[in-house]
């Protein structure tokens, strides 16, 4: 029988996890709530799709210990910026410091408190990967696709909800499924609701 940890294992190895991914990974995985952390081979995705889409400038809403932040970084090029949104001024530490063991501190910008608070004075967003309070997601999509650049991409993680989408029985979880319709109905945007995981849907704006 194949074991969820073997098989997380396994894909750790093959997404690229170097030595500092990897230590990110073990010092998370004894945190409390280390379910929140990005997976590896989500992560590599994250740092694929930055390098793929060719984006300049990324933010994350909710950075956690900084792990899905170093593989964001690293898809980048060298005069890239990532701004994080974080409310924890622990995990901002945290993030900070793996940022720097990683080399990718000099992209990184934190800007503590709630993301709701700041969005609306981005300029032009690249790329954008919200992994935070999931009771904020419809403001936080409302916000940031008029950022996004016309070939920009907007990720949104969790968005199965463990699969109680299917059946909503919470508030919290019927947020999350109105806001699955409305994305897919939404006619500014493509987007994909991917079974990466918990869920991940990927936004990019229509073409005219």
């Amino acid at each position: 029988m194949i074991c969820a940890m073997d098989l997380d294992d396994y894909l750790a190895r093959h997404a690229g996890q170097d030595e500092v991914l990897a230590r990110i990974d073990r010092e998370t995985k004894a945190m409390p709530y280390a379910g929140m952390q990005t997976s590896p081979d989500q992560a590599a995705l994250l740092a694929l799709l930055v390098r793929l889409s060719g984006a300049r400038t990324a933010i994350e809403i909710g950075t956690f210990t900084g792990y899905g932040a170093v593989c964001i970084a690293r898809g980048l090029p060298a005069d890239g910026r990532l701004t994080i949104f974080e409310v924890s001024d622990e995990y901002a530490g945290i993030a900070r410091r793996n940022l720097d063991a990683a080399g990718e501190l000099d992209k990184v910008t934190f800007v503590m408190g709630p993301a709701t608070e700041h969005l609306a004075d981005l300029d032009t967003v690249d790329f954008a990967y919200v992994d935070a309070d999931k009771d904020a997601y419809p403001a936080y999509y409302d916000a940031l696709v008029p950022k996004l650049a016309p070939r920009g991409l907007l990720l949104l993680d969790n968005m199965l909800r463990g699969g109680r989408v299917l059946d909503p029985q919470d508030e919290s979880t019927r947020v999350t499924a109105a806001l699955n319709d409305r994305i897919a109905a939404d006619e500014r945007v493509d987007s994909l609701l991917l079974g990466v995981r918990d869920g991940l849907t990927i936004v990019t704006p229509r073409a005219a």
